[in-house]
């Protein structure tokens, strides 16, 4: 954000505004010049305090020439910017607003309220002073366009056609600069438009080769177009300018899973997480995490993370991250914590996301409680899923060996030719197995 310098005019309408003391006729006040030479001071003095941007200094004087003019909205307007970078936003929008119930007219005020505003999650509020902004015959083509750059911004997402419009419009008052052609990238990615997308990330490249932001949309949108090679490329001369910066690994380690490569993505992953505390804190990268290392062979390093999650009152009710937590727990031959987790997971069936993922843990399920030697909860997990999936050779190999196991001869024969039927030679240790028991099954007729 570029403040509004306190031009040495602001010193003599400071003077201008002085209020006279009245004085018996005759007389003269010898303290008004020196009041104003005083507030003359403060406003040089707060002025270097800003361009040196010394804001706490800045922001103490400031306060000061505020009480002493209430109604001067440039003071409130500097005021307003100092204390935002001070982190006080919330004195920040006061002054902002003191500055603009003083002159309706200061775009400068408005568009700053605006962004705090945004920032803050006040969507109306910020429209509504960007709006006001960039309706402003008075105000400069530049805080216009930045005016309507922000309502671009802000709609792209819940007003696509508003925000093409907005943009448009900033387009006609300044020239197109890499921050447009980046907004209009966004706008064309959120709209499906995937290599228009890649066109303008490209574009923005090509004149700030280092701009984080056209990197990693760049590199999104080639993975949606199953472009891995070139998003990897992307990521990596990204990561060569910017080596740890969290986003471009965590995308890398996207791209690397996808391309089947979990054993580069995890240390990339890692290494995001630990540059980024957000990262670390966030669930949805370290189920990622999990994720890549089990299909890395970590399996004990995929049970700890998951279980850490699970820990969390959210995960605890989180079925899907129940059976991947079960199905870790399989991979390490813990059988009976599997079949406690994936019991609790499988009874949650409407936290589901869909029938077909309850189907696939009720089926994991049905495996470790074969492997606990519960042919009964076998069966019922097996029931369970045969509600909503077909059968697989490996479902009706652990239906027939239930069976097997509960005497239940007739069944058993024909769970077992209905997997050698379905087989068709593809667990040869299974199958044979089957015809054994077939054969065993029959001569105890």
């Amino acid at each position: 954000m570029t403040r509004r310098a306190i031009f040495p005019a602001l010193l003599a309408l400071l003077c201008a505004h002085a209020t006279a003391q009245q004085l018996p006729p005759g007389t003269h006040s010898v303290d008004e010049p020196s009041r104003q030479d005083a507030t003359a001071q403060q406003v040089r003095e707060a002025e270097r305090d800003l361009e040196q941007q010394n804001y706490p200094a800045a922001e103490v004087k400031l306060k000061a020439l505020a009480t002493a003019r209430p109604r001067d909205a440039h003071v409130l307007y500097d005021l307003g910017f100092a204390a935002e970078r001070n982190q006080e936003e919330s004195e920040a929008a006061k002054a902002y607003a003191a500055a603009i119930a003083a002159d309706p007219d200061l775009a400068e005020a408005r568009v700053a309220l605006g962004l705090l505003d945004a920032r803050a999650g006040r969507r109306d509020e910020a429209h509504g002073e960007l709006r006001a902004a960039a309706n402003l015959s008075s105000a400069s083509p530049e805080l216009r366009g930045r005016a309507l750059r922000a309502l671009a911004t802000l709609d792209e997402s819940s007003d696509p056609a508003a925000a093409q419009q907005e943009l448009a419009e900033a387009l006609k008052l300044t020239p197109e600069a890499p921050v447009d052609t980046l907004t209009a990238a966004a706008m064309a990615e959120r709209a499906g438009d995937a290599p228009g997308a890649e066109a303008a990330y490209r574009r923005v490249l090509a004149e700030i080769p280092e701009e984080p932001n056209a990197t990693a949309g760049l590199a999104h949108v080639l993975q949606q177009q199953n472009k891995l090679v070139e998003a990897e490329q992307v990521l990596t001369s990204g990561l060569k300018i910017r080596p740890n910066d969290p986003r471009l690994l965590a995308q890398l380690a996207n791209v690397d899973a996808a391309a089947g490569k979990p054993e580069q993505a995890v240390p990339l992953l890692e290494q995001a997480r630990a540059a980024e505390p957000a990262l670390a804190a966030d669930a949805s990268v370290t189920r990622l995490l999990a994720r890549l290392k089990g299909l890395s062979g970590d399996n004990a390093g995929a049970a700890q993370l998951y279980e850490a999650l699970a820990a969390d009152p959210k995960g605890s009710n989180d079925p899907a991250l129940l059976d991947a937590l079960g199905s870790a727990y399989v991979r390490l031959a813990r059988y009976a914590d599997a079949e406690t987790v994936l019991a609790k997971a499988v009874s949650q069936r409407a936290e589901f996301h869909d029938d077909d993922a309850w189907g696939e843990a009720a089926g994991h399920l049905a495996f470790v409680a074969s492997k606990n030697g519960k042919p009964q909860e076998t069966l019922q997990a097996l029931t369970a899923r045969a509600t909503v999936l077909p059968n697989t050779p490996v479902t009706l190999f652990l239906e027939a060996t239930a069976h097997d196991t509960l005497h239940q001869t007739k069944d058993a024969e024909k769970a077992y030719r209905a997997f050698l039927a379905m087989a068709d030679g593809k667990y040869p240790d299974q199958e044979f197995e089957a015809r054994h028991r077939l054969v065993a099954l029959k001569n105890m007729k």
